[in-house]
C-alpha cells in the first residue's frame, strides 16, 4: 500500500510538470470544412499553449467536433469580411500572446522552443514567422513562396487586421521582430484546390477594389498580368521549382485577369457587394 501511494505521488509530480510545460499563448486557428486538416494542426499545439481557440465559419463537416477533442473554446462565426473575422476570433483570446494559425499549419518544435523564448520580452510587439509552403507533398521553395514570412505571433493589444476582405494590411503598433523557425503549411493538396482557391481569392479582390473605390482599366490589367508571370518566374526564380513553379507564376497572371474580368461584371451589373 506504501509503495502504491509512493508511485500515486509521483505520477501526480509528472503529470504537474507536463502542465506547467504550457506557455501562456494563446493559438487562434481560423477554420471552414477543415475536418482533412485540423486535427494535426491541434496536435502540434495541444499541450504546449495553454490556450486554443477555433472560430469556424460555419462548417458543414467534422471540424468542429474534432476541435472539441482539444479544446471547449469553439466559435461559430460566418465569415464575412476576412480582416473583421480574424480581429473578432483574436478578441475571444485570454492571453497577451496571440498565435494565430490556419487550419492547414501546423508548428514545428524548432518553433515552440523560439516562440517560448521571445514572449518573455516586450521588446517587440509582433514577430513574422516563415511559411514552409507545400503543394501536395511538394514544398515549394522559389517564387517568393519560401521563406514567405508573415505576422502570426503578437501582443493581442498592439495587433489587429485591416477590415477588407482579402489579404488584409496587418497594423501593428510597435516594432517587429522575426523568427526564424518554420510554420508547416500544406496549403493545397493539389493543383485543383489551388485553383479553386485562385478562383475565390480573384472574386474577393474584385470586390476589395469595388469598395475601395479603385479604377482598373484594360491596359492597366495586362501590364500587371504580364509583369506578375515574369516577376514571379524569373525575378523570384519560380523555374527553379519546375512544373509548380511555371504552375504558380501563371496562376498569379490568371489571378490579375480574373479579378479584372469580375470588377468589370460587378460593375456592368451593378451587384451590392455587401461590405
Amino acid at each position: 500500500m506504501a509503495d502504491f501511494a509512493k508511485c500515486a505521488k509521483k505520477q501526480r509530480i509528472i503529470v504537474l510538470k507536463e502542465v506547467n510545460l504550457k506557455i501562456p499563448l494563446s493559438v487562434v486557428i481560423i477554420a471552414k470544412n477543415e475536418e482533412a486538416n485540423i486535427e494535426e494542426s491541434l496536435i502540434s499545439v495541444f499541450n504546449w499553449a495553454d490556450e486554443i481557440v477555433v472560430v469556424d465559419d460555419e462548417s458543414a463537416d467534422k471540424t468542429r467536433e474534432i476541435c472539441r477533442r482539444y479544446t471547449d473554446k469553439v466559435y461559430v462565426r460566418k465569415m464575412d469580411v476576412e480582416g473583421r473575422h480574424r480581429n473578432w476570433a483574436y478578441s475571444q483570446a485570454r492571453n497577451k500572446w496571440i498565435l494565430s494559425l490556419d487550419a492547414d499549419e501546423k508548428v514545428t518544435e524548432e518553433l515552440k522552443e523560439e516562440i517560448a523564448k521571445v514572449i518573455k520580452d516586450d521588446k517587440f510587439a509582433a514577430f513574422s514567422i516563415p511559411l514552409r509552403n507545400f503543394i501536395g507533398k511538394y514544398w515549394v521553395k522559389y517564387g517568393g513562396w519560401y521563406p514567405a514570412a508573415k505576422v502570426r505571433l503578437f501582443q493581442n493589444s498592439k495587433f489587429k487586421y485591416e477590415e477588407v476582405e482579402v489579404h488584409p494590411r496587418a497594423i501593428i503598433n510597435g516594432e517587429c521582430g522575426h523568427l526564424k523557425s518554420d510554420i508547416i503549411h500544406k496549403g493545397y493538396p493539389d493543383i485543383e484546390h489551388f485553383l479553386g482557391s485562385v478562383n475565390r481569392q480573384s472574386t474577393l479582390e474584385a470586390i476589395k477594389w469595388i469598395n475601395a473605390g479603385r479604377k482598373f482599366g484594360f491596359v492597366l490589367m495586362v501590364w500587371r498580368a504580364v509583369d506578375r508571370f515574369f516577376r514571379r518566374y524569373l525575378r523570384k526564380k519560380s523555374y527553379k521549382d519546375g512544373m509548380y513553379g511555371f504552375v504558380i507564376a501563371f496562376f498569379d497572371t490568371l489571378y490579375q485577369i480574373l479579378s479584372y474580368i469580375k470588377y468589370r461584371e460587378i460593375i456592368r451589373n451593378g451587384k451590392n457587394t455587401g461590405s
